[in-house]
C-alpha cells in the first residue's frame, strides 16, 4: 500500500472508531482526507454514522464535508445513519440536531394557557363546554381503562362535563385546569379533578371498564406517550395540593387560587401575602441522574438498590441541595453513593418524573477515580460494564450480565445515548 493509502486508512480507522481527536489533528495536516472513499467505497462521514460516533461526525462537520457523497450502494452518511437507527447522527446531518428526545413524562400535547388561569369567567365556558376534557384522580391515582392497541398499555379516562357535573359542585372536589389541545382547532380545554370523596359513587354513566390504578410505578409507565405527558403534570399539581393544605408560613387553612395553580393564605396578617413567596406556588424537586464514565472512555458505573428487580442496574441518582450547582450535586451524588470521584459534568436532558413531582436532569460525567467502594444505605451493589455488556443488556442478549432500566426511564437514554444506539438525545 502506497504512503498516501496508508494515511487514507488511518484516517478511516480513525473515523470507524470515534476518534475525534486524531480526525482532527490528520486534518489539520492533510485536509484533502475530507471526503476521500476508501476501498470500499467509504468516506469517514459515512463510518462514523454507521457506528454512530457523535463527536466525530461533528468534528467531519464542522470541518465541511460533503453530506451529499455516496458510496457504492447510493447511500449518503444519513442515509446510512438511518438505516443503522443512529437517529441523532441523522438529526446531525439534516441540522435538526436540536430537538428535544421524545422521552416518557415529556411529551406535551397541551398548551398550558397560563395567562388564562386568572380569568374566571373564561374558565367557567370551558368547563361548561361539552367538548372539555376532565381526568379523575383519587389519592393521586388516575382513572384509567385496558388500552385498545396494546394489552399491556393503558390509557386515561377522558370525561365529559355531564359525567362529572356532582364533582364539580362538590366542596371536596380541588380542581385544576391543564391547558388546551394544541393539534385541535377547537382548542378543547383539559381539567384534573381530584376529590377526597368515593369518586365511583359520583360519576354519571360510568364505563364499566374503568379503574383507578392502585400503583403509581410501574403502572403509570404503562401510559401511551401523550397520556403519560398529561399525568406528569396534573399528578405533580395534585400531590403539592394534598401535601400543602395548610400554610408553610405560619399553619393557617388556605384557598386555591388561579385554576390550581396558587394556594393564598387565608390569615390577614401572614407574612405569605406580601410580595411573592414559593410557598404559594407548586414546587418542583430536582434530581441529578448521571452515568458515570470510566477515564477509558470504554465502561460505565451503574448500581442497583434492594427495591429493582432482580438483575436490574441504572444511573445513580440524587436530590440537588440549596445553594447546589448541578455540577456540585453530580459530583457529590456519585461520592457518596459509590465512593468515586467525578470530573467533568455534561448535561444532556431532563425528564418530569411525577413521583410526586421531581425533575429528573440527566448528565453524563467522567471519573477522575476508579475504585468503587458502595455506600451500602444507598446502594446495595455498584460495577463498571463495558460498552458491550450495555449494549447486550439493550437488545436483551441470552449473555447480558444485567437488566436495563425501563425505556420510559431517563437513565435508559442516557445509556443508549453513551453507545450511540438511536440515543434520540
Amino acid at each position: 500500500m502506497s504512503v498516501r493509502g496508508e494515511l487514507l486508512q488511518r484516517f478511516l480507522d480513525a473515523a470507524s472508531g470515534g476518534d475525534d481527536e486524531t480526525l482532527s489533528l490528520m486534518l489539520s495536516q492533510s485536509r484533502e482526507l475530507l471526503d476521500e472513499r476508501g476501498e470500499q467505497g467509504w468516506t469517514a462521514l459515512m463510518l462514523t454514522a454507521r457506528n454512530g460516533h457523535y463527536e466525530a461526525a461533528r468534528v467531519l462537520l464542522t470541518s465541511g464535508c460533503d453530506t451529499r457523497v455516496t458510496n457504492r450502494s447510493g447511500q449518503t452518511a444519513r442515509d446510512v445513519a438511518v438505516f443503522w437507527g443512529h437517529t441523532h447522527i441523522a438529526r446531525l446531518l439534516t441540522g435538526t440536531d436540536t430537538q428535544e428526545p421524545d422521552i416518557h413524562f415529556n411529551r406535551e400535547i397541551l398548551d398550558r394557557m397560563s395567562d388564562r388561569r386568572s380569568d374566571g369567567e373564561w374558565l367557567a365556558s370551558r368547563r361548561a363546554s361539552p367538548e372539555t376534557v376532565f381526568l379523575l384522580f383519587h389519592a393521586l391515582s388516575p382513572l384509567v381503562r385496558s388500552g385498545a392497541e396494546r394489552e399491556e398499555q393503558i390509557e386515561l379516562c377522558k370525561l365529559r362535563s355531564t359525567a362529572v357535573q356532582e364533582l364539580l359542585t362538590g366542596s371536596r372536589t380541588l380542581e385544576v385546569f391543564l391547558g388546551v389541545e394544541k393539534q385541535d382547532d377547537g382548542q378543547p380545554a383539559w381539567f384534573a379533578l381530584s376529590t377526597e370523596d368515593d369518586p365511583s359513587q359520583l360519576l354519571q354513566d360510568k364505563d364499566p371498564g374503568s379503574f383507578f390504578l392502585q400503583e403509581a410505578m410501574p403502572g403509570l409507565l404503562r401510559l401511551s406517550d401523550d397520556d403519560a405527558g398529561v399525568v406528569a403534570q396534573a399528578r405533580s399539581v395534585l400531590a403539592w395540593h394534598s401535601r400543602y393544605r395548610f400554610c408553610p408560613t405560619c399553619g393557617s387553612d388556605t384557598k386555591v387560587e388561579e385554576a390550581g395553580y396558587k394556594r393564598t393564605c387565608l390569615r390577614a396578617g401572614c407574612r405569605s401575602l406580601q410580595g411573592v413567596h414559593n410557598t404559594c406556588y407548586p414546587r418542583v424537586d430536582p434530581v441529578v441522574i448521571m452515568l458515570v464514565l470510566h477515564p477509558d472512555g470504554k465502561q460505565c458505573m451503574l448500581g442497583r438498590k434492594k427495591i429493582f428487580p432482580p438483575g436490574m442496574f441504572s444511573c445513580l441518582a440524587g436530590f440537588v441541595e440549596p445553594g447546589e450547582t448541578l455540577e456540585a450535586a453530580v459530583r457529590r451524588e456519585v461520592q457518596e453513593e459509590s465512593g468515586v470521584q467525578v470530573g467533568s459534568v455534561q448535561y444532556l436532558s431532563s425528564q418530569a418524573w411525577p413521583m410526586p413531582s421531581c425533575l429528573m436532569i440527566g448528565c453524563h460525567c467522567v471519573a477522575v477515580t476508579t475504585d468503587i467502594k458502595v455506600d451500602q444505605n444507598e446502594i446495595e451493589e455498584a460495577r463498571w460494564f463495558t460498552r458491550q455488556q450495555v449494549m447486550d443488556a439493550l437488545v436483551k442478549d441470552k449473555q447480558a450480565v444485567f437488566v436495563m432500566p425501563p425505556r420510559q426511564a431517563i437513565a435508559h437514554y442516557l445509556l443508549k445515548h453513551w453507545i450511540g444506539c438511536n440515543a434520540n438525545l
